[in-house]
């Protein structure tokens, strides 16, 4: 069991928590659960940055003094993280008193090294940065991050000697090329290693600052805000003593966003050399979410809020979204239509999908328990291969922070035990009698969906144990051993009582207007007036023949049904028409039809409808019926037919 330290940046507390903070606080907790997964010893530390002169500036902006302020916006953070299931094991603030006192022995320690000295300097000063620039780093005269000329400031300050370091962090990196990945950004740092970098000041004089932890050796100054910050992830570990300490720092690593990449890959690993301290394992890097191609920013008003996406399309989707999207690393562009389609996409029709028609099928053709798993043949051991390949890559790329590579290889399951299902057709097997092959098809597919839950609990940890509970598992992670998941296919036990339904992830729409409701504003119980009856007798509409071909009427399966959750008179249809994606068709039925007596079938779906929502859920398209005396008939091709057969 090898020890897992994984801290987030402490986030400065100078504005509210936005999707960038959820983003890589997500992340954090996602490689956290799948350590734990792993059996790993782990822990998981976040926190905020509480000093500085941009603190002060935004607490006078808010009529407070730091320490109201601090505490205020502190609290947003430490509220947000366990509404989006962040488990974090700790979190720090650096105007924690144990935090202080820490930050002076490290501080004390370089001082009595002699990497530490008193100089006047003088240089451009931009205060959104907190730093000096020098000539050669300003853009057109501007701070290159905040594009505004930053403030000429010519005063003593302590220095701390990071030239002396700056060989051996070399040296360091090239040695161990997964200290900085991805390699983008191990490249940068060795490139601004080439430059003269210089050393680094670390105090501001009390005459200009007084909110910061005061240096040991003089009280007439403050710790720069960097020095102090870096410093959390071993104050955190109750260095230099404490047990957490020497139980952790052995395995920890650094995640940031790639703004912040030079203080932790040269600022932070030289400190720790001259304190004496061993360097961390590894710092991971990633790029920014941008909206409409520009980083989010308060001042452009594009900030997105994390909690708001997730109230709206679920916390699992919302989570499931940003792993899949970004691809670690790189920037991304956030939009809502990205987010509903991969919804659609990945969730309702692939994984919600797979999950409805299976435990209705286990219920139709086996009273709802898992049935026997009698002998293989090469249509089963395929699925085992490539369910095999699929878990063994998702545990590889994940533990190394390629989470959408990750969840790409186990959709290649997902979609591959759709496919499973449409070839072995079990309705046919059922229909023949062939109950020790429909058995072993059904366990295959269910022992799958088991793996997929699981694997799935660090990105989704409250969904994964809704559909492990679904097949009759209950989740305990010290019973977990995911070498042995790839191994072996045979981890249900027959007999096992699943759900008989499944509707985790109803599709999304973007559209914010019930589209079926009417104009004018009813209450729920209150039905819109019916239309006129017309009269038994009346002749029919003649129409044109171009009218008639403007229908696109088309033969499709019906793969998953399931009752409304909201309308007793409505099922949910999922209809396989040849198309990529399944259609989901909301259909007045369910007085004649049960759900479990339709998957299977053959239809006839109008599918060039626009798409309308029918309580709540969106419907695309309709299935032709015949209204008779004795009930209803649905309208069906006489012979099977491919999926997607044009009526004609």
């Amino acid at each position: 069991m090898s020890p897992f330290f994984i801290s987030t940046p402490i986030y400065y507390v100078n504005a509210r928590p936005h999707l960038g903070h959820g983003y890589t606080t997500i992340v954090a907790d996602s490689i956290s659960r799948f350590h734990r997964l792993q059996g790993d010893a782990t822990y998981f530390l976040t926190g905020t940055d509480e000093h500085g002169d941009k603190i002060v500036q935004a607490a006078e902006a808010n009529g407070q003094q730091p320490r109201e302020y601090v505490d205020a916006i502190s609290a947003l953070f430490q509220e947000l993280w366990p509404r989006l299931e962040i488990a974090n094991d700790q979190f720090i603030r650096t105007t924690d008193p144990k935090h202080a006192a820490c930050v002076q022995h490290v501080l004390q320690a370089v001082y009595d090294k002699g990497d530490i000295y008193f100089d006047e300097y003088g240089g451009h000063y931009c205060f959104g940065c907190e730093r000096f620039y020098t000539d050669k780093e300003l853009v057109d005269g501007k701070c290159p991050d905040h594009q505004t000329a930053p403030t000429f400031i010519k005063e003593k300050n302590y220095f701390f000697r990071m030239s002396k370091y700056l060989e051996p962090l070399r040296q360091h990196i090239e040695a161990n090329p997964d200290f900085i990945q991805p390699e983008r950004y191990r490249n940068e740092v060795l490139s601004m290693l080439k430059e003269d970098l210089g050393d680094l000041c670390i105090s501001r004089p009390k005459t200009r600052l007084t909110w910061g932890i005061e240096l040991p050796f003089d009280r007439d100054f403050v710790t720069y805000v960097w020095f102090d910050a870096l410093i959390n992830y071993i104050s955190a570990l109750d260095y230099p003593q404490g047990a957490a300490y020497r139980k952790y720092w052995a395995g920890a690593h650094h995640l940031v966003a790639k703004d912040i990449l030079k203080p932790h890959a040269v600022f932070w690993p030289t400190m720790l050399m001259s304190a004496g301290i061993p360097l961390y394992q590894g710092l991971r890097v990633h790029g920014y979410w941008t909206v409409n191609e520009t980083k989010m920013s308060k001042s452009l008003g594009n900030v997105i809020a994390p909690l708001d996406m997730a109230h709206k399309y679920g916390l699992s989707a919302f989570r499931y979204f940003l792993l899949a999207e970004m691809s670690f690393g790189q920037d991304s562009s956030f939009s809502e239509e990205a987010l509903v389609g991969r919804f659609n996409a990945d969730l309702a029709n692939d994984l919600g999908n797979l999950f409805s028609r299976s435990l209705s099928m286990t219920h139709k053709y086996f009273g709802g328990t898992v049935p026997e798993c009698a002998d293989l043949n090469s249509v089963d051991r395929e699925v085992l291969e490539i369910g095999q390949n699929a878990m063994a890559n998702f545990q590889a790329q994940f533990e190394h922070f390629q989470f959408s590579r990750a969840l790409k290889s186990l959709w290649d399951l997902v979609r591959h035990l759709n496919k499973y299902i449409d070839l072995s057709a079990p309705w046919t097997l059922y229909k023949n009698q062939e109950l020790t092959r429909l058995g072993t098809v059904l366990y295959v597919i269910l022992e799958g969906m088991r793996k997929i839950a699981l694997h799935l609990w660090p990105v989704m940890p409250s969904t994964s144990e809704a559909m492990l509970a679904q097949l009759g598992v209950r989740f305990d992670i010290q019973t977990v051993d995911l070498a042995a998941e790839v191994s072996s296919w045979y981890g249900l036990v027959p007999g096992t009582v699943v759900a008989e339904r499944s509707n985790l992830f109803p599709r999304q729409d973007l559209d914010l207007q019930d589209t079926a409701a009417p104009a004018a504003k009813k209450t729920k119980d209150a039905p819109a007036k019916p239309a006129p009856a017309k009269p038994a007798d009346a002749s029919p509409q003649l129409i044109e023949f171009e009218d008639f071909a403007k229908l696109d009427l088309r033969v499709g399966t019906v793969m998953a049904a399931e009752k409304h959750p909201e309308a007793d008179r409505l099922l949910v249809l999922r209809i396989d028409t040849g198309e990529p994606e399944l259609r989901q068709v909301v259909a007045g039925i369910a007085e004649f039809w049960s759900a479990d007596t339709l998957v299977g079938r053959q239809v006839v779906v109008v599918a060039n409808l626009k798409p309308r929502k029918l309580r709540g859920l969106m419907s695309q398209g309709m299935v032709l019926a015949v209204k008779q005396d004795a009930g209803l008939a649905l309208l069906g091709p006489s012979a099977a037919v491919p999926d997607g057969s044009k009526v004609s």
